[in-house]
């Protein structure tokens, strides 16, 4: 069952358990978005199962740092940047990524 998610009226957070989280960028082309998606998901299942290495562990927790910076939730606020500069953020991140 999925649950409804709460968001503040400014469009900027999602509020979980209490807690905010910045959303996507919401002008994040549909195709970016899911291999950004796609990235995260592979690191944060690299993350589980490099349990024990601390080497992997942390390559791994960089590729998720890089795919939630592509994705503009974290690193500089979406929102405070221009077109070009969120443009070229999620750019970097795939490059970083491997595409």
């Amino acid at each position: 069952m999925t649950r409804e998610v709460e968001r503040t009226d400014d469009g900027r957070w999602i509020v979980v358990d209490g807690r905010r989280w910045r959303t996507a960028d919401p002008a994040l082309p549909d195709d970016v978005r899911a291999r950004l998606l796609h990235h995260l998901g592979v690191a944060r299942s690299a993350v589980r199962t490099s349990r024990g290495d601390d080497d992997a562990v942390a390559a791994a927790r960089a590729r998720v740092q890089l795919a939630k910076t592509g994705l503009g939730e974290r690193g500089p606020a979406w929102w405070d940047q221009d077109d070009e500069a969120r443009q070229a953020r999620w750019e970097a991140a795939l490059r970083a990524l491997g595409g």
